[in-house]
């Protein structure tokens, strides 16, 4: 048995990475334009997070989903960033959300890290 915080966390990427399925129009929105094939990199980083959040609450793979995790956190930054740089991709959001995304997203990585 998992503490109950590692299961809320796989939770949380297996929803995002659902969402990224659903509403991949608003993730293609959010895309860097230096990133190429915006429909598969969309549909591809939401199958990845939906398969390491299942990782990280199988006893056998819990390191790999969560160094998956990192990675995926990690990658995300410049989407981030371009969210708050780019007024179309802010999606409307207030300024000061998107800022916070930022240290959030350092948060998350710590706690994908505790599962290491």
């Amino acid at each position: 048995m998992f503490p109950w915080h590692q299961y809320v966390l796989a939770l949380c990427f297996l929803v995002g990475g659902f969402f990224h399925l659903q509403k991949s129009k608003l993730y293609r929105k959010i895309t860097p334009p230096y990133i190429p094939y915006k429909n598969s990199m969309v549909l591809l980083t939401g199958i990845a997070e939906m398969v390491v959040a299942f990782m990280l609450v199988t006893k056998d793979s819990q390191s790999f989903g969560a160094w998956g995790m990192i990675i995926l956190l990690v990658l995300f930054f410049p989407v981030h960033i371009y969210m708050l740089q780019n007024k179309e991709a802010s999606l409307k959001l207030p300024k000061w959300i998107l800022i916070l995304r930022i240290p959030l997203q350092f948060l998350l990585i710590y706690w994908a890290w505790m599962y290491t």
